[in-house]
């Protein structure tokens, strides 16, 4: 165990930050784990001692404190704790909800940073391309930060530049907690049902995209394209010769954000004419271009003067594939017939549904689930139907199921819960269905088009063909094995390693017991033989051994009242 803590120094950059991290969970109230892990060997013993003491947020619920922790922790875990927030399918609603709470709000940093990147990225001065930038930011988060700036021809723009020394801080950050995961599979089996590996692998990708700033131009070109022909939605135009990995200027958006109903109100426009104008947006991209903005809070998108929706901030999106398109336009005609059959349908399709799981016991269990759920929609009419609440729970009944969720699809069902939120907001009375069932109509009729069945009859073909040249091939292969004995099967015993650590941790305890059996022992016969100098009339030899007895005796109590198995 102390080789894998001392191998684990060696894998990071900055050993003062796995100090902090282990640190702010012992002070949340999870030092077991940290103890369990072996982590605790990485702090001074001054500081250890704090695994012993109970929490200072005893009060708090444990997502309360994994959220508290997260929030100390900066950046990395923030961002980490806000795509966890859209994946209860891996940590539980309770968790995901807690996150959900997190804010991406941060002190700014310095105005000279930001001089200092545009002069480093652009290789001139800030001067020679801005006639003026406002030193104070219009918004500081994690990752970035936005200031509004006028260049040099007059045009009004808005910089947004990413946060000094901030990738090598998240790639730290990033080793850290692939280690840790690693850890907690290894030592902690239990927490291998959230998947702590394919957690922090997915957070790697999210976040590695959101710091390239050269991937979000790439984004707005493409909804900009998309939306060419769409009057009243607009996205600001990119300039790509000011574009980096670490700067982006683009066009600045005059008006209100989409939920300061006042703002919109003393402009004189229309918010139910609003409300639509939005959602048939986000549905043209959830069914008509399967690419779509992925963070449609409100602080991005804006309504201006002349009653258009301005949307900004394209580091986070979401693509769906022509199946899932599909599926989705199915779904959403199903629900309006009140189809459950085929919504089920739908989910294995998709390949949602683990092979090990009987596919007509799941059927039945999974159709009666949503009837239950879902019986109200019996009795009421389409306008009534509250379709982001219905995937929502549409989503938790398949997370009770153990279904695998893609990211893209959650991503999907959280821009509608909050789509859903400003709609409403806008107008009380707006529902999605209304704007949502021509798309899935149009969607689902296009199938059945010559070219579209062509397309399916020709990939079926290939994959006929493709099987039938590879079986042959593949059996001989597998009879030369069986003929020379060299067949294997792989089997993959559970929960034997965990057997195996509880032996040799109890093992270990018990030759830790025998030791310190052996020092009382040999203290005792050294007190009766009475030779050497003596403290409070007992031989100084026989009352060091028994001093060190208690201690060692004393550190493995503690340490099996704390494993909870006594």
């Amino acid at each position: 165990m102390l080789l894998e803590i001392i191998r684990l120094k060696r894998t990071y950059r900055n050993i003062a930050r796995l100090r902090q991290i282990v640190y702010v969970f012992a002070k949340h109230g999870f030092g077991q784990f940290v103890e369990q892990m072996n982590l605790h060997r990485v702090l001074p013993l001054t500081k250890r001692f704090k695994l012993l003491r109970p929490s200072e947020d005893v009060a708090y619920t444990i997502p309360e404190r994994l959220r508290l922790a997260f929030e100390e922790l900066g950046p990395s875990f923030i961002k980490l704790a806000q795509i966890l927030a859209a994946r209860p399918d891996l940590i539980t609603k309770p968790f995901a909800d807690e996150f959900k709470k997190l804010q991406d709000e941060v002190p700014p940093f310095p105005f000279d940073e930001v001089l200092r990147i545009i002069q480093e990225d652009m290789k001139t001065s800030p001067e020679s391309i801005f006639e003026d930038i406002q030193p104070r930011p219009v918004a500081a988060a994690s990752v970035a930060q936005v200031h509004h700036a006028t260049l040099r021809d007059g045009e009004p723009v808005v910089i947004k530049v990413q946060r000094p020394r901030i990738q090598e801080q998240i790639e730290t950050d990033i080793a850290i907690m692939r280690a840790i995961s690693s850890l907690m599979v290894r030592y902690i089996p239990e927490t291998e049902v959230f998947n702590p590996r394919g957690i922090v692998e997915e957070f790697s990708r999210t976040i590695k995209r959101e710091l390239d700033f050269t991937e979000e131009a790439k984004n707005m070109c493409r909804f900009r394209r998309n939306f060419s022909q769409y009057p009243h939605i607009y996205i600001p135009r990119l300039y790509p010769e000011y574009v980096s990995r670490r700067m982006l200027v683009m066009e600045r958006i005059e008006g209100v954000r989409i939920d300061d109903v006042e703002g919109i109100q003393r402009m004189g426009i229309d918010r139910k004419e609003l409300a639509l104008k939005g959602v048939d947006a986000y549905f043209k991209m959830f069914l008509e271009d399967g690419f779509f903005h992925a963070d449609p809070h409100p602080g991005n998108i804006f309504v201006m003067p002349d009653g258009r929706i301005g949307l900004v901030d394209f580091g986070i999106v979401g693509w769906l594939t022509p199946d899932i398109m599909e599926a989705i336009a199915t779904s959403l005609v199903a629900l309006v017939k009140k189809d459950f059959d085929t919504i089920v349908e739908q989910y294995i399709k998709l390949g949602l549904v683990k092979e090990d799981v009987d596919i007509e016991e799941f059927k039945r269990e999974f159709k009666a689930d949503m009837i239950d759920f879902l019986i109200p929609l019996y009795d009421v009419t389409l306008a009534e139907i509250n379709l982001a609440q219905y995937l929502d729970t549409l989503l938790h009944i398949a997370i009770r199921h153990k279904l695998k969720i893609p990211s893209d699809l959650l991503l999907l069902n959280k821009c509608m819960l909050i789509l859903d939120s400003i709609g409403r907001q806008l107008d009380p009375n707006f529902n999605f269905i209304s704007v949502a069932e021509p798309y899935a109509k149009r969607l689902i009729k296009s199938r059945y088009h010559p070219r579209r069945l062509y397309d399916s009859l020709q990939r079926q073909w290939d994959e006929v063909y493709e099987f039938s040249i590879k079986t042959p091939k593949q059996l001989r292969i597998l009879l030369r094995k069986a003929l020379r004995d060299e067949l294997h099967i792989r089997m993959t015993p559970i929960g034997l390693d965990r057997l195996i650590r509880d032996i040799d941790r109890s093992t270990n305890r018990l030759a830790f017991s025998i030791v310190v059996a052996a020092i009382i022992l040999s203290s005792s016969i050294l007190t009766l033989s009475g030779t050497g100098g003596r403290v409070f009339d007992i031989p100084l030899l026989g009352l060091t051994g028994f001093a060190v007895a208690f201690v060692m005796g004393f550190w493995l109590l503690i340490s099996i009242i704390r494993s909870g198995r006594l």
